[in-house]
């Protein structure tokens, strides 16, 4: 295109301004119809175009909300949140309230988020500093608000932002995004449909409607996952951590797919939960998946370096400690905390430096301990949940359970509902999850082979004391069952000579008796009485 220099500089200006403006139209045209088309290479070709047409006018609106459409479309949801972080309510608030904190009047700190372009508030300053009146501003705003409504630019920001939100794990913040969006495009909606005619009403109402469901499927299932962390994190506060752990796990073990920091943070609270419950193997293989989802997670990482000293494997805390410590000189050196700015933390910045000498004398510590030989100490009954001196069946039963539950092909499988905010994060995720599930599984194996030698040994030695006392029981039963039969016979012996009187005086008063009777019938008037220790003949 061939432009002619006209002779004043103030129409060159506006030339060059109208032929940009036109280019910017026109990649936001096919940009637009590439994005329509639903395909991945089109729509990264609107991606091109989009850069294109921003790199032209930065403050185009059609243009950003076309992009950030096409990268939720292309699930790059972390790109999204890079473009529109300075709306993430949460990020504002801390933002607020680290500037009021330093300010001398904090009394608007901490006032509503809001997330609508600043345009309106750029024209209201601009109103109350201009002292003229413009035609030409008048006539812009009267055409802007009969061709569509003012207030509903900048919606999309809501529901997009929100959308991403929810994808990456940040569940507050996207379900008040997405309601505060469900809500005005509502209104909108309302407010438009008053002119229509009713043709065209129902015509053009199923497409709102169909993405107004959505929405709200989105939410509620947002209200549910947050209505069972809240209910675990009570339960953990009150000290009920089993109630904690069976709502943990309803959101972990759930048929739908969870975002993957929003899962991380769940199996992170969780392996506290088994800590403080004592399930120590739990707790271990909690905390590898929430560092296979994250492995910049300082918490995680300083909950297994305790756990691992709680059961004295020394060598495994002084290497998560050693991964602690260079994660703090990382920070220091970078002067911000790992990821992106939008990420939530469980540390402050400011806590690194005290955290790093603390972090640094316990490890020297825990090198003095195994320089004095207290690495093969391993309190494997820790490990496994049970009392010392505890039976053969009870030590075979919990280590069936616990190679049940922690299988290396099982460590795998939470991968299965974890939703990925990147897609190339799944084989890395799934790697470091079956390399430290196999390193916790070879630690039980080892615990059962010490604990079934330690048992046995206990039951050899056993053996000759168990003997004895049985050996001592047997003869003080045979001894006690001589002394019944002596007795027994004794008694035998006596009733039989009883017996055996009363048949002799039987027989001798019999034939007394016979003899009178034979007397008697001789003559003899007197019969012959017979008297004999009480028997009568």
């Amino acid at each position: 295109m061939v432009v002619t220099s006209p002779p004043h500089g103030c129409i060159e200006k506006k030339h060059w301004w109208l032929t940009n403006k036109q280019i910017v139209d026109m990649h936001v045209k096919d940009a637009r119809s590439l994005i329509a088309s639903e395909e991945q290479s089109n729509i990264a070709s609107a991606i091109n175009l989009l850069d294109a047409a921003l790199a032209l006018s930065p403050r185009c609106e059609a243009a950003l909300e076309l992009k950030a459409t096409a990268l939720l479309h292309l699930r790059r949801f972390n790109e999204v949140a890079d473009m529109l972080q300075d709306y993430i309510p949460s990020l504002k608030m801390t933002s607020d309230d680290s500037s009021s904190s330093s300010s001398t009047d904090n009394s608007n700190s901490r006032e509503r988020v809001k997330l609508l372009s600043t345009d309106a508030d750029s024209d209201a300053r601009s109103e109350q500093s201009c002292t003229c009146f413009s035609v030409s501003d008048l006539k812009n705003k009267v055409m802007a608000g009969l061709a569509k409504n003012r207030h509903r630019e900048g919606q999309w920001r809501y529901l997009i932002l929100g959308q991403a939100c929810c994808h990456l794990g940040l569940m507050e913040d996207a379900m008040a995004l997405l309601q505060t969006g469900k809500r005005l495009a509502s209104a909108a909606f309302r407010r438009e449909s008053v002119c229509w005619s009713d043709d065209s009403f129902t015509f053009s109402g199923n497409q709102p409607q169909t993405y107004s469901e959505s929405i709200c499927h989105q939410v509620s299932h947002i209200k549910l996952l947050l209505r069972r962390k809240t209910a675990a994190i009570a339960a953990a506060e009150a000290g009920l951590h089993t109630e904690s752990i069976r709502h943990f796990s309803k959101i972990v073990d759930g048929r739908r797919s969870v975002p993957q920091n929003f899962l991380a943070e769940c199996y992170m609270q969780r392996a506290a939960a088994y800590k403080s419950a004592g399930r120590i193997a739990e707790a271990i293989a909690d905390c590898n998946r929430t560092l296979s989802l994250d492995p910049s997670c300082i918490e995680v990482l300083h909950t297994r370096a305790s756990l691992f000293e709680a059961i004295n494997c020394l060598t495994d805390s002084l290497h998560d400690l050693e991964h602690l410590k260079l994660l703090h000189n990382s920070i220091l050196r970078d002067r911000k905390l790992p990821g992106p700015v939008w990420k939530r933390q469980t540390v402050g910045y400011n806590e690194i430096p005290a955290k790093l000498r603390s972090i640094s004398t316990k490890i020297e510590n825990l090198k003095q301990r195994v320089a004095s030989g207290e690495i093969g100490n391993v309190d494997y009954y820790a490990l496994f949940g049970l009392r010392r001196g505890c039976s053969r069946s009870e030590l075979e039963r919990s280590h069936l359970l616990l190679t049940l539950r922690h299988k290396p092909d099982k460590s795998i499988n939470f991968i299965d509902r974890c939703e990925f905010s990147d897609i190339g994060d799944a084989d890395s995720v799934k790697e470091r999850a079956r390399m430290s599930g196999l390193l916790l599984f070879r630690l039980i194996q080892r615990g059962y082979t010490s604990m079934m030698r330690t048992v046995l040994d206990e039951q050899a030695l056993d053996k000759p004391r168990k003997k004895m006392i049985h050996d001592e029981h047997v003869h003080q039963q045979i001894s006690s069952k001589s002394v019944d039969m002596v007795t027994v016979r004794n008694n035998s012996n006596k009733r039989n000579e009883g017996e055996t009187k009363n048949a002799i005086k039987g027989v001798f008063c019999r034939d007394l008796a016979v003899v009178g009777n034979l007397l008697s019938q001789t003559g003899f008037n007197r019969p012959i009485q017979v008297k004999y220790e009480g028997l009568s003949c």
